[in-house]
């Protein structure tokens, strides 16, 4: 068993920092974008980033350093990617006790770091900042894997990661759902998501929305797939859930992920390009259910019990308990 702050910490952890990187990933493909095709409507594009990765665009004129002013570098926003690392390292900073010292290293570094890495991409550009963050993630992933033991806090970890990998996939590909079959576009959700290489030796290098949709949903071994994401959160949540196991006996959260799952393992993949937003929508909806509902069953912090001269135990919240 684990403290239900350190439980609460480890998946915390792995969400802030999968969200960094995805986050990078995003946007750095539009910064290459917006940097080497001419022809793009910056102001738009620079909108379009900014409401897929939930930041209000606002009205006044945008560039590509603006994006990664309000995105990247913004310390006083809890949603930047700095925002998002600081948190990733106060969490580690109270659940020392519960992560190998190699991980605390790698994000506390990260965190020190953040201020001239910054420097240096004013100067070089955005690429260079967004590069670092992605390496620092891969980074905190692989000594993860390599120096923690794969208990339970290893298992909040990577549920706390596939939940924020879920919805941030999602947004890529809602980001492009309503753009014809033959755009380039899709091979940018690609990229993003790290899996042109994988990609183009599946399908032979044949890109139009039909496969993407297919490969970044459905595929089984991809570990950036949707399915392939809910199997690793609905077996590594299993082993969290300590129910008896009999019908109905299953946490609220494993059973909408089993769902989920489910859903994909038999769809048919001839129509999952037309009904591609309602599933996204869907799925970004699971998270949230998913999300909520681990907190409540898992992380609930028992009251402060005292005893007082009258025998009666009291909570932190002023109530007495017999």
């Amino acid at each position: 068993m684990m403290l239900a702050r350190n439980a609460d910490s480890l998946f915390w952890i792995g969400r802030y920092v999968e969200r960094a990187d995805d986050m990078a990933r995003i946007l750095d493909v539009a910064v290459q974008q917006l940097l080497e095709d001419p022809t793009v409507d910056t102001d738009h594009m620079v909108g379009h980033v900014m409401a897929v990765l939930g930041f209000d665009a606002g009205h006044s004129p945008h560039s590509v350093w603006s994006l990664a002013d309000s995105v990247a570098y913004d310390s006083s926003n809890p949603g930047s990617i700095v925002g998002l690392l600081t948190a990733a390292r106060e969490n580690a900073r109270g659940a020392r006790e519960v992560i190998s010292s190699e991980m605390w290293e790698c994000l506390n570094a990260t965190y020190m770091g953040l201020g001239e890495a910054e420097r240096r991409a004013r100067r070089l550009g955005p690429h260079d900042f967004l590069t670092h963050i992605k390496g620092r993630a891969a980074m905190f992933a692989g000594l993860a894997d390599a120096t923690l033991s794969h208990d339970g806090g290893h298992s909040y970890l990577l549920v706390g990661r596939s939940i924020e990998r879920l919805d941030m996939i999602a947004r890529m590909l809602l980001s492009r759902s309503g753009d014809r079959a033959s755009s380039p576009s899709w091979m940018s959700v690609l990229i993003a998501a790290g899996a042109q290489d994988t990609y183009i030796r599946t399908y032979r290098g044949a890109v139009n929305a039909e496969n993407v949709a297919e490969f970044m949903v459905l595929d089984r071994l991809f570990p950036r797939s949707v399915f392939h994401t809910l199997k690793v959160a609905e077996r590594n949540l299993a082993e969290l859930d300590h129910r008896p196991d009999r019908v109905g006996g299953q946490s609220r959260a494993l059973t909408l992920l089993g769902r989920a799952r489910s859903t994909l393992e038999f769809i048919d993949p001839s129509a999952l390009l037309r009904e591609l937003p309602e599933r996204l929508l869907g799925l970004q909806e699971t998270c949230r259910a998913v999300s909520e509902s681990i907190a409540e069953e898992h992380f609930h912090f028992a009251p402060y019990v005292s005893w007082t001269d009258t025998g009666l135990a009291v909570g932190h919240d002023g109530e007495a308990n017999r």
